[in-house]
C-alpha cells in the first residue's frame, strides 16, 4: 500500500484476527456512500470511479472496462500490471457487481438513504462491492509485506441486473485471464449478519426472459367464431403453456414460466388485433435450461395455433444456474471456519432468483456464498428488490475477512 494511504494496514491483519477499526469505519463510510448514489447497468460512472481512486490510492493499477463502467485490478499479477501483463499462475478472483435497481428508496430516517429518485441499492450490491474493495486492500497490504502467495484479481462488474448480465463484458474484457478459481458473495437478509449461508451445487436458478406477440384479424365480440379470439388466445397461452412445458421435462429440474405482464385491447366489445405477452422461464437444472428455449417455443406456437393465433416469440437468454463447484465451496467453509468458527456456518437452499455469477462458473470453476446481513435478533421478515432494503453494516467486515482468509488458504492448496 501506497504512503499516502488512508489506512495503514498492520500485520492483524492477518488470519486469524480482526480487521483494523480504522479500516472497517472507511469501509462503513464508502458503502453508505455508494447506497447514496446509485446507479443503474451500465451507467456506473460515479461507482467505477470511486473504487478505481482508492485502489489506486493503495497503489494498484485498476484497469477500466472497455465501455467505461466496472473494472479489473489485480494483485501479484504481473508487477500489478492487470490482466495482460506478465500474468501469473493460478489466480483467485473475487467478483462483485456494482449496479443498483431502478427502484425507490423507501427507507424512513435513514441518513444514508438513495439521493437519486427511483434509484436504490436494495439488492445489497454496494456491499458486495464495499466486501471485495476491503479485501482487495487487506490483501495489497499483505503482498508488500510478501505474505500473499498466490495473487488474486478483483472483478468489479456492471450490470448485473441487465439481462444476460454484465459478467460477458468482463469476460470479454479479460477477467478470466489466468484465473483457476473465483469467489463471490451475495447479501441474504434471511442470514443473520456475522454469518454465511453454503451450499454444494445449484444455489440459485437459471433465468430466462421471454416476450410474446400475438395477432389477429380482430372483430366484434358478438362474432368470435368469424375471427380469431385473440384475448381468450393471450389467456389460453398464459394459463397452458406452464403446464403443457411440466409435462415435457422432468418435473426434479423445477422449470418454471411465470408471467408478469399481459396487455391486450381497448374497448368491451371489439376483439382486438393485437396482444403482447411477457414472463420469465427459471429452471434449477443446468441441462433443463439449455433444453429450455426449444420446449417452451414450441408450447407456446401450440397452444397459439389451436386457437388461430399467429405468434412472434422473442426467447431472451438470460443466466444458467450458479453452481458451486465442492472444492470452492469447502475453501470457503475453511475460511469462514479459521475466521468466526463452525457455528458462524449455516446451509442454504437453491434460490429461484438469477444471478450472472454463472457465467464465470461456465468456464472456471467457483463459488457463491450467502452473507449475513440480517440484525441478530430482528424479527422483521424483509427481502431483496425492496425499497426498503438495508443491512447490518457488521457484514462488511465478515465478508473482507472471509474473503481476506480464502485467499491465504487458497495459496496452501
Amino acid at each position: 500500500m501506497s504512503p499516502e494511504s488512508e489506512v495503514d494496514l498492520p500485520g492483524e491483519a492477518l488470519l486469524p484476527g480482526a480487521l483494523p477499526e480504522a479500516l472497517r469505519a472507511e469501509l462503513v463510510a464508502f458503502r453508505r456512500d455508494l447506497h447514496m448514489h446509485p446507479e443503474l447497468g451500465n451507467q456506473e460512472f460515479r461507482t467505477t470511479a470511486a473504487i478505481k481512486e482508492r485502489l489506486e490510492k493503495a497503489g494498484l493499477a485498476p484497469r477500466v472496462l472497455p465501455a467505461g463502467t466496472g473494472l479489473i485490478c489485480d494483485i501479484g499479477v504481473g508487477g500489478g500490471e492487470g490482466p495482460g501483463g506478465a500474468g501469473g499462475p493460478g489466480i483467485l478472483a473475487l467478483r462483485a457487481d456494482i449496479d443498483a435497481l431502478p427502484i425507490p428508496d423507501t427507507k424512513s430516517d435513514c441518513p444514508y438513504r438513495s439521493t437519486v429518485p427511483d434509484r436504490a441499492h436494495a439488492c445489497g450490491h454496494d456491499v458486495h462491492t464495499t466486501v471485495v474493495l476491503g479485501a482487495g486492500l487487506v490483501l495489497a497490504e499483505l503482498h508488500r509485506q510478501g505474505l500473499l502467495h498466490r495473487p488474486v484479481r478483483m472483478i468489479f462488474q456492471p450490470a448485473e441486473e441487465v439481462l444476460p448480465g454484465g459478467a460477458a463484458e468482463a469476460i470479454e474484457a479479460g477477467a478470466l485471464e489466468g484465473v483457476r478459481r473465483i469467489l463471490a458473495v451475495h447479501c441474504d437478509p434471511r442470514v443473520d449478519a456475522g454469518r454465511i449461508g453454503l451450499r454444494e451445487g445449484p444455489i440459485t436458478s437459471a433465468c430466462d426472459r421471454l416476450e410474446i406477440a400475438l395477432d389477429g384479424p380482430g372483430g366484434h365480440t358478438a362474432r368470435p367464431h368469424l375471427t380469431t379470439d385473440l384475448v381468450t388466445a393471450a389467456a389460453r397461452v398464459v394459463a397452458d403453456v406452464p403446464a403443457l412445458v411440466s409435462r415435457r421435462i422432468d418435473s426434479r429440474s423445477g422449470l418454471a414460466v411465470t408471467w408478469g405482464r399481459i396487455e391486450s385491447g381497448h374497448a368491451p366489445n371489439v376483439i382486438p388485433q393485437h396482444a403482447e405477452l411477457a414472463g420469465t422461464v427459471r429452471c434449477l437444472d443446468l441441462d433443463a435450461w439449455r433444453q429450455a428455449p426449444d420446449i417452451v417455443v414450441a408450447a407456446i406456437d401450440e397452444i397459439a395455433n389451436l386457437y388461430r393465433a399467429k405468434s412472434e416469440i422473442t426467447y431472451v437468454r438470460g443466466v444458467p444456474p450458479v453452481v458451486n463447484h465442492p472444492d470452492a465451496t469447502e475453501l470457503l467453509r475453511e475460511a469462514m471456519t479459521a475466521r468466526r468458527g463452525v457455528e458462524s456456518i449455516e446451509g442454504t437452499e437453491q434460490s429461484l432468483g438469477g444471478e450472472d455469477f454463472s457465467w464465470y462458473l461456465e468456464r472456471v470453476p467457483g463459488a457463491m456464498a450467502r452473507l449475513g446481513v440480517r440484525p441478530p435478533g430482528e424479527r422483521t421478515v424483509r427481502d431483496l428488490h425492496q425499497g426498503d432494503f438495508d443491512v447490518d453494516e457488521h457484514a462488511i467486515t465478515v465478508g473482507v475477512e472471509l474473503f481476506t482468509a480464502a485467499a491465504l488458504l487458497d495459496a496452501l492448496g
